[in-house]
C-alpha cells in the first residue's frame, strides 16, 4: 500500500477513536465509529487476496448493522427523554438495543461470529489494530453508559463470551483465530464487571491491549501464522521464543504475571457483590483458555515437529527486533508487584 494512503487511513483511525471517546453527544460518537470503520476497511483488504476482501466485506456489514443500532437506540432514547447526552441513557429498550449494538462492535458472544473470520483474513498488524484500537471506542461508550445498562444481560453475555472464547479456541491451528477467541474471552471478563466496577473494566482493557500487542508483534517478527510454523520458529529467534512462552502465560492470567492482576481484582469485586457463583463459573471457564495458551507455548518452545524441514537453521536474526517488543513483554510480565498502587488509583 502507498505510504501516503496508509498514513491517511491511520490518521483517520486515530481521529475516529478520539472523536468517539471525547464526545458527549450521540451523533458525534456515531460519526467517530463510522470514520473508524471506513478507515480500517482498506487496511484489511490491502493484500487484495480473496480472503482479505471477504474479511473486509464481513467487517463492513457487521459494523454497519451495529452502527445503525447505535443510532436507532440513541434516537429512541432522545424521542422518549429529550436527551442526546451519552450519559443520560435511561429508556430500558434503548439500553438493551445499545448493549446489543456495542456487543456486535466488540465481538462479544453471541455476536462474535464475524471476529475470528475477519482476523483470519487480515495481516497480523491489522489484526492487532482490530483486537485493540478498534475495541476502545465501544468499550468507552459502555463505560459511559454503564450505570444505565442491564446487569443480568451483560453478566450473561460475559459468561457466554468466556465460554465460547475458551471452547472454540481449543481446536484451532491458526494463530490469528486463536488470538481472536482469546480476545472474545477477555472481553467476557470485562463485560461481566462493567456495571459493578467500570474503572476495573478499563484497567482490564489497558492490560489486555499491552499483552495482546506483545503477542501480535512477536508473532509478526517471527512471521508465524499457524502452529506448524511456530514449531520451527525457535531456530530463528531462540530468546524471543523463550520469552514468548511467559507472555502467553501472562495472557492466560497465571500468577505472578501481569495478566493475573485484572482477573484477581474482578473475582474479588464479584465476590464483594455477592456473585461468588459467577466468579467461580468465569474462573473455571478461563481454564479452557489456559489450555490453548499452553498449547501455543508448548509449540513455541518445547516441541519440534516429527519431520523437521530441511532448510538452513537461522540462528541469528537478519533484521533487528522491533523495539516495542521488549518493552511490551516487560510490561506484560512484571506489573503484578505494583497492584497496591493500582488499587489506590481505582
Amino acid at each position: 500500500m502507498n505510504p501516503q494512503a496508509k498514513l491517511i487511513f491511520t490518521a483517520s483511525l486515530l481521529l475516529g477513536t478520539t472523536l468517539t471517546i471525547s464526545s458527549n453527544h450521540w451523533i458525534m460518537a456515531w460519526a467517530g465509529l463510522e470514520i473508524n470503520t471506513l478507515s480500517i476497511l482498506p487496511l484489511i483488504a490491502k493484500s487484495h487476496h480473496p480472503r482479505a476482501v471477504e474479511a473486509a466485506t464481513k467487517y463492513f456489514l457487521v459494523q454497519a448493522a451495529a452502527s445503525t443500532l447505535v443510532l436507532f437506540s440513541s434516537m429512541t432514547n432522545a424521542w422518549e427523554t429529550g436527551q442526546w447526552d451519552i450519559t443520560q441513557m435511561s429508556h430500558p429498550a434503548s439500553c438493551s438495543i445499545l448493549t446489543a449494538a456495542l456487543s456486535m462492535k466488540l465481538g462479544l458472544a453471541p455476536f462474535h461470529f464475524w471476529f475470528p473470520e475477519v482476523l483470519q483474513g487480515s495481516s497480523l498488524i491489522t489484526g492487532l489494530i482490530l483486537s485493540t484500537l478498534m475495541k476502545f471506542p465501544p468499550i468507552t461508550l459502555l463505560f459511559m453508559t454503564s450505570q444505565s445498562l442491564n446487569p443480568t444481560l451483560l453478566v450473561t453475555m460475559g459468561i457466554l463470551s468466556v465460554a465460547v472464547g475458551g471452547w472454540m479456541g481449543l481446536n484451532q491451528t491458526q494463530t490469528r483465530k486463536i488470538m481472536a477467541f482469546s480476545s472474545i474471552s477477555h472481553l467476557g471478563w470485562m463485560a461481566t464487571i462493567i456495571v459493578y466496577f467500570p474503572k476495573l473494566t478499563l484497567l482490564n482493557f489497558y492490560l489486555y491491549t499491552l499483552m495482546t500487542a506483545a503477542v501480535f508483534l512477536t508473532l509478526n517478527s517471527m512471521k508465524v501464522l499457524k502452529l506448524s510454523t511456530l514449531m520451527t520458529a525457535w531456530t530463528k529467534m531462540p530468546s524471543l521464543s523463550s520469552i514468548f512462552l511467559l507472555t502467553l502465560l501472562s495472557l492466560a492470567g497465571l500468577p505472578p504475571l501481569t495478566g493475573f492482576l485484572p482477573k484477581w481484582l474482578i473475582i474479588q469485586e464479584l465476590t464483594k457483590q455477592d456473585m461468588a457463583p459467577t466468579a467461580m463459573i468465569v474462573s473455571l471457564l478461563s481454564l479452557l483458555g489456559l489450555f490453548f495458551y499452553l498449547r501455543l507455548a508448548y509449540c513455541a518452545t518445547i516441541t519440534l515437529p516429527p519431520h523437521t524441514t530441511n532448510h538452513m537453521k537461522l540462528w541469528h536474526v537478519n533484521k533487528p527486533v522491533n523495539i516495542l517488543i521488549p518493552i511490551l513483554i516487560t510490561i506484560s510480565l512484571a506489573l503484578l508487584p505494583i497492584s497496591p498502587m493500582v488499587l489506590t488509583i481505582l
